[in-house]
This record gives C-alpha cells, sequence and structure tokens, in this order.
C-alpha cells in the first residue's frame, strides 16, 4: 500500500518561521520521522512540497492509480483552493489533512477548511506529531478498505 504525502505552501520553511506556532522541527526531520513508521508499517510512502497551487494539484491527480491514500496539509490553500479541493474529490482517494496548528483557535479567516470538506478526517493543533497520527489512521482506512475488498471477492 503506498501513501503519499503532499505538503503546501510554507511547509519548507518550517524549523526556521514562527517557531511559537509551529515549533523547531524541519519538514525533512517530520519526513524522516514518518518514512520510519511507514516502514515498520509495511506502507510505501512519498513525499511531495510545492508552494505553487498548480503543481499540489498535478500531484493529486497523478496520486490516481499510483497511490491508495493522502495524506496533505495544503497549508494556507485549505482555506482558499477550490482546485486542490475538486482534485482531491476527483481522485476518490482516502485523504487525511493535517495541520500543525489548531486553526480553529487562529486567525477567523483560517477556521474554516475548504479541503477538509472532501476529506476522510482531519488532525489539528497536535504539532509535527499529527502526521504520525495520520500515518496510523491511514493504515487503518487502507486495512479496512481492504478487508471489505476481500469480503467482497468471497460473495
Amino acid at each position: 500500500m503506498k501513501v503519499v504525502v503532499i505538503q503546501g505552501p510554507n511547509l519548507n520553511m518550517l524549523g526556521m518561521r514562527e517557531q511559537h506556532l509551529y515549533g523547531p522541527m524541519r519538514l525533512e526531520d517530520i519526513h524522516q520521522n514518518m518514512a520510519e513508521v511507514a516502514k515498520q508499517q509495511g506502507l510505501e510512502i512519498e513525499f511531495f512540497q510545492s508552494n505553487f497551487e498548480g503543481e499540489i494539484v498535478d500531484r493529486i491527480q497523478e496520486c490516481l492509480g499510483d497511490a491508495d491514500g493522502i495524506i496533505i496539509n495544503p497549508a494556507a490553500y485549505s482555506h482558499t483552493s477550490i482546485a486542490i479541493r475538486d482534485a482531491l474529490l476527483a481522485v476518490r482517494l482516502p485523504v487525511i489533512e493535517v495541520h500543525i496548528t489548531n486553526i480553529h483557535a487562529r486567525e477567523e479567516f483560517r477556521r474554516h477548511s475548504l479541503t477538509a470538506e472532501v476529506a476522510s478526517s482531519v488532525l489539528a493543533g497536535f504539532g509535527p506529531f499529527g502526521y504520525h497520527l495520520a500515518l496510523i489512521a491511514m493504515q487503518q482506512i487502507l486495512n479496512e478498505i481492504a478487508r471489505l475488498k476481500t469480503q467482497e471477492q468471497k460473495v
């Protein structure tokens, strides 16, 4: 089973930007931790980060037929991007949205996520640990999908 982790704008600056909100951990460290957990769980994992909306849309579309699930932190695009929302909806894969901070405790404009509306679940406010939780949750979702497919084949 393959999971693609898609990171949105400015997440490449983690560890340098607004440490009071996002903490000192760099994106590379988060990805390294996720890769270790994925290996333990027997999952293939791939990482992608872009500051460009169209590149994120392209990568989501490329997941069709290539991935079993998507973990995404659309960052600021969560609140503005109908294009990313529509791409997530179109690929019809399980999607877990992650936010390092609790978007509901921040500025008013950050409290609504267009992309969350099409996600299987959302994790917000757990810091970098939210990615670890998302990976465990994705494993559970993919296992359940596999179990249901096996049951359907028996019928």
